[in-house]
Parts: C-alpha cells; structure tokens; sequence
C-alpha cells in the first residue's frame, strides 16, 4: 500500500480546513439570519435562507459551489486558503471541489434528518382521525396547484416536462410549523378551522413526501414514461405502508432493545440506523431517500420512547439542518431576478406565475370544506399558503438533480420566501375580520339608536357595576 505523498496530506489537510472554514460561514449565516427573523416574528428557517443568499454566489462568495455560476477563481474561502494557508493554485481547484462535495454530503445529510424530525412530529393515529373535511382539503390543495403549475409552466412558458412537473410539486408542499405557531399565536389552533389546517397540513407533508419521490425519480431518469410513473406512485405508496406496517410490527423489539442498553446514546443511535436503513432502500429502489427517512420517523412516533428521542434528535438536527437551509440559499444565484437585464425577464415572470398559483391554488381548498355551517372558509386556504421549509426541501432536491434552470430556482426560492411572508400577518387578519363580523351581529340596534352608541352602552354598564360593586363591598366592611 503506497504511503501518502507529503503534498497529498498537505492538500488534504487543507480540504478539511476549508471544510472547517464553510462551516463557520455556515452556521454564522444560519444563526444571524435566524435570530433577526426570529425578533421579526418570522420562522428562524427563512432567515438561514436568507443567510444562505448572502453568503452565495448571489452576494458575498463566501460560500460556491462548482456546480453553479461560479468557480474556484470566485471562492473568496479559497482565496482565503491560499493567502493564509499556502495553498498553491495548483490545488486550489482540487482542494474547492472537494470541500463543495463535503459540504453538499452534509446538506443531504441534513435533510434526511429533517425528514426523520418532521416524522417524528407527525401523529399516525392523528392523520388516520383527521376527518374527510382535513382530507378533502389536502387533496385540493396538492392537486391544484400541482395541476396548474404544471400546465401553467408547461403550454404557457414552454418549459420542459420534467422541470415543469418538478416546480408544480413544489407549489403542492404547505409549512406545518408556521400555520401552528400563528394560529397558537392567536388563539385558534384548538378552533374547527385551526383543526382542520392543521390535519390538512399534516396529510399535505404525507402526500407532498411522495409526490417528491416520485418527481426526484423522473429528474433521474430525464424523460417521462406513464408505466414509470404509476410504478413510481405504488411502489411509494407501498414502502410507505410497508415501512409503517413492519416497523409497527418490530417496535416493541426496538424498546426493548433500547432498555437493556447500557452505553450512552444507545436511543439515539439505533433510531438513527434504523432511519438510515429505511433511507438506503428509498435510495436503491429508485425512491428519495427522504421518503424512508420520514417513515422511520413516523414508525418511531408510535413508540412510548418518542418524547425522548425528540428531544435527542434536536441537537442532531440544530447542526445538520441549517447546512441544508443555507447551502440552497447559497446555490441560488438571484442575479437572474434583475429586471434590467432584458434575458432575465423570463425569471420574473416565472416567479410572478408561481406566486399567483401557489397562493390561489392553496386559497381554494377552503371553498371545498363541507358539512361545516359558519365555518371561516377563507382562513382555512389561507392557513394552507405558507410553504416555508417543506417548499425549500423540494427546491433543494431540484437543485442537486440539475433539472432546473437557474431562473426556476431563482422563481421557486421568491415564491418559497413571498409565500412564507405573507401568510402570518394574512392569516391574523382573517380571522380579526371573522371576529369583527360575529361581533357586529351580535350587538341588538335599537330604534333611534345610533351603532355608536349602542357600541358604548355596554362598556358604560360594565363602569356602572363596577362602581356598583366597590360601593357593595365598603358597605359590608362598614357593617362588620
């Protein structure tokens, strides 16, 4: 066996100090993006994107990769490298290809643990109790969108089949996390509305889990073949079933494996190869390998060890998934956006399409609940809108497979961002509005009786028994 040449380690050495260097960037970008939309009540995950575009090719350079618009000569870490560390420009290029395939690895590892978090968050039971007004909806609302994005994308602006077909599922996905921390916010996530959103929500990551899948495998393939797609449909829809079925069945061997344990992170570590296991077969059966990982982390949540792995994987996941947030805001040239630029008209107006369907394709679902009297139909569509993290894994899926051009990548991310925006403050003032309008039919107008006044009266009856009241308790500390 040849021994390493001391100019082999030498470039070896510094793939891994420019592994370190990423990583900085990574996380500082990451957590400076986070804590700034965190104060602006908006999800910390945008703020990574955020964080990911500054630091890209789109603005500083910090963080390239060669797969984009840009190469060694634009790394500002590998300029770094060479002026700090002696890195010759012989194996500049050796040493920023290899740091970018680290650090892209890492990103796919962060997803498949974002996946397997996200299973472990979702209730089996729930989905199965959900109702049909919670499946209904999410029907609707991956079906539309879908639908019209494609068609949109495909008779309207001529773009190919396959990346078509990839960016309407992208509109299908809807951010579970950020509908509930709005409508917890607001006091609404126990309401018949809240119940419904959230249900359909949770159906959404299901159903969009598969869609991905299957778009993912098409991307592989580059062609579409209606035999490989209804393959690609069933043989999803049965290593999910599968999966949760024969996990269900050796669950209580995983317990009782975990309890007679005695080293450290013995529930931790099996989980995660337990995740990774199902993850390999989503991989070689020609799958996602997000799809086995979501299904590991459903199987898992039906355990009596799911609080507690929850709470293990969170460390996990606080160090791998930012890399993934960051690295497709990173790969994510916005320069294609610029509207003074005649070619990159097309990527506005992309974009402008996306947003349109992604926001009336999500709209709709609530004209379609049924067997709810009274209900607020728009805050149940506008409950669907926000796409957030779930949006950006479609996108960073379609980044990796090279199906799309860097004006849809350019398009999805201001949908994922507008999208992610808008719908918090949108949300709130629907249901403000519902309040409004059930107030005001309450409040009796009386003859001759202006609205103001019979809007007054009961705050002054309120004053007047309160006075009352005070007046009632001196009385009795007088007599006693």
């Amino acid at each position: 066996m040849a021994e390493a040449t001391p100019k082999e380690s030498a470039s070896e050495s510094l793939i891994f100090a420019g592994v370190l260097l990423s990583l900085v960037v990574i996380y500082f970008a990451s957590k400076l993006g986070g804590e700034i939309c965190a104060r602006l009540n908006l999800p910390p995950v945008l703020g990574e994107l955020v964080g990911g575009v500054a630091v890209g090719v789109s603005a500083l350079h910090l963080l390239v990769f060669p797969e984009g618009s840009a190469d060694v000569s634009n790394s500002l870490l590998v300029s770094f490298l060479q002026t700090t560390a002696g890195l010759s420009p012989e194996a500049a290029v050796s040493v920023f290809q290899a740091q970018s395939e680290v650090i892209s690895i890492l990103a796919e590892l962060g997803v498949v643990i974002l996946l397997f978090e996200i299973g472990l968050e979702s209730d089996l039971k729930e989905l199965i109790r959900v109702g049909p007004q919670a499946a209904v909806v999410a029907i609707i609302g991956v079906v539309v969108p879908f639908a019209a994005g494609t068609a949109g994308l495909i008779y309207l602006f001529h773009i190919p089949p396959v990346p078509a077909i990839f960016a309407g599922a992208a509109l299908t996905a809807t951010s579970i996390g950020i509908t509930a921390k709005v409508l917890a916010e607001i006091g609404r996530l126990s309401s018949p509305e809240g119940q419904i959103i959230i249900g359909a929500a949770v159906l959404d990551d299901v159903l969009g889990i598969i869609v991905l899948a299957v778009v993912a495998s098409l991307a592989k393939t580059g062609e579409i073949e209606i035999g490989n797609v209804i393959y690609l449909i069933v043989s999803a829809a049965v290593f999910l079933v599968g999966a949760i079925l024969l996990g269900r069945f050796l669950s209580p061997y995983f317990v009782a494996l975990v309890n007679e344990m005695k080293t450290r992170g013995q529930l931790l570590l099996t989980a995660l190869i337990f995740a990774f296991i199902l993850s390999y077969i989503g991989a070689v059966i020609h799958l996602e390998a997000i799809l086995g990982a979501f299904a590991a982390g459903l199987v898992l949540a039906e355990t009596d060890k799911r609080r507690e792995l929850e709470e293990q994987v969170i460390p996990v996941a606080d160090m791998l998934v930012p890399i993934f947030f960051v690295v497709v805001g990173a790969k994510t040239d916005l320069g294609v956006l610029n509207p003074t630029v005649p070619a990159n008209r097309e990527g506005l107006i992309l974009a402008a399409f996306l947003i349109v369907v992604a926001i009336l394709g999500k709209v709709v679902t609530g004209l379609f609940v049924f067997g709810q009297p009274g209900i607020n139909r728009l805050a149940i569509g506008v409950g669907m809108i926000p796409r957030g993290e779930v949006g950006l894994v479609f996108l960073g899926v379609g980044s990796a497979s090279g199906v799309l051009s860097p004006a849809m990548e350019a398009a999805i991310i201001m949908m994922v961002i507008l999208t992610t925006f808008v719908a918090p403050p949108f949300l709130r003032f629907v249901f403000q509005e519902s309040d409004l309008e059930t107030t005001a039919s309450e409040i009796p107008v009386l003859d001759g009786a202006s609205t103001e006044s019979v809007a007054v009266k009961p705050a002054v009856n309120q004053q007047q028994e309160s006075f009352e009241d005070v007046e009632t308790i001196e009385e009795q500390k007088k007599g006693s």
